[in-house]
């Protein structure tokens, strides 16, 4: 497979998977249901909407929506519609789960449940993929962790990657370049995340991270903008390069990730990666051009290699 370049192209490969269907736990809610009928109508999955059937219904309807047209499982309870999500994702009769009107947390819960879950022992991390508002010609661009884990330490920070890179892989990338961000580009004492940033880069570089190249520490402009590193002297092959920027705190990938949005005018997709399954948390205020491509990430993503 080759990488893709655009969000565009993302959606079109999704496409090409035929047969797939999302899960949405307490769907009725315009959010998720809004995002489940454009799924239908762009030819990219089918749906199970669990919640309370007569207002999904009411919902589909006023869309212009035939409720034919998808699989409707009652339940009112939310904890138990996140329970009933698991339970079909793992008799593979859906493959990405996305969050309807429950709480993140309650969802969550039933995906880590240690009997009935969706674990792996892998760490759940947020990736968000979009393009590089810097390059000339199109070029995606991703960015981990803005979503999930709060001020992850090493081996934390590690598993983010190995996270985010898996998902790289799906969506085209045989070795993507990783980028680890900093506020300087040289380790130092008094900043430890440098510290980490160079140690993540001597573990890819001696096999222990495997299937990526890796960079670090590098600022914003000398990971994304060749002619910034070119102009600091950084001559690594990610510098300048980045297909994927890992941040130290979810402050800074919050914060970045919403400036896809707001500042650069990109559109984004964002995927939970760490479990059985993929697993989508959008935001009442992504569009739903965002939804869409959070779909077809999510559908790529349960593509087993």
């Amino acid at each position: 497979m080759n990488s893709i370049s655009s969000v565009s192209q993302l959606v079109e490969l999704a496409r090409t998977h035929k047969g797939k269907r999302i899960v949405v736990p307490t769907a009725e809610t315009e959010s998720a249901l809004g995002a489940a009928i454009e799924a239908r109508k762009s030819g990219l999955a089918s749906s199970v909407l669990i919640g309370d059937v007569e207002k999904i219904k009411k919902m589909l309807a006023a869309s212009g929506e035939d409720f034919s047209h998808y699989e409707l499982v009652s339940e009112t309870s939310d904890t138990e519609a996140a329970r009933k999500a698991v339970a079909i994702v793992r008799a593979g009769e859906a493959h990405v789960i996305l969050k309807g009107k429950l709480k993140t947390g309650d969802l969550l819960r039933a995906v880590l449940h240690r009997e009935e879950g969706l674990r792996t022992g892998n760490l759940l991390s947020d990736v968000l993929v979009s393009e590089n508002p810097m390059s000339a010609t199109p070029k995606i661009l991703g960015l981990t962790d803005g979503g999930m884990n709060v001020a992850p330490d090493f081996s934390a920070k590690k598993a983010i990657i190995e996270n985010a890179v898996r998902v790289f892989h799906r969506i085209g990338f045989a070795m993507p370049k990783v980028a680890i961000l900093c506020a300087l580009e040289e380790p130092s004492e008094s900043m430890p995340h440098t510290l980490e940033a160079r140690k993540l880069q001597e573990m890819c570089e001696a096999g222990e991270i495997k299937n990526c190249e890796i960079c670090g520490p590098l600022a914003l402009d000398n990971a994304i903008w060749p002619e910034a590193a070119r102009l600091k002297g950084i001559s690594h092959p990610v510098a300048g390069q980045a297909d994927l920027l890992v941040v130290p705190t979810i402050e800074t990938g919050n914060a970045l990730g919403k400036a896809f949005t707001y500042f650069a005018k990109k559109p984004v997709g964002h995927v939970i990666e760490g479990a059985r399954a993929p697993i989508l948390i959008p935001s009442r205020a992504e569009s739903a051009q965002d939804k869409l491509i959070s779909i077809a990430l999510g559908i790529l993503c349960s593509v087993q290699s």
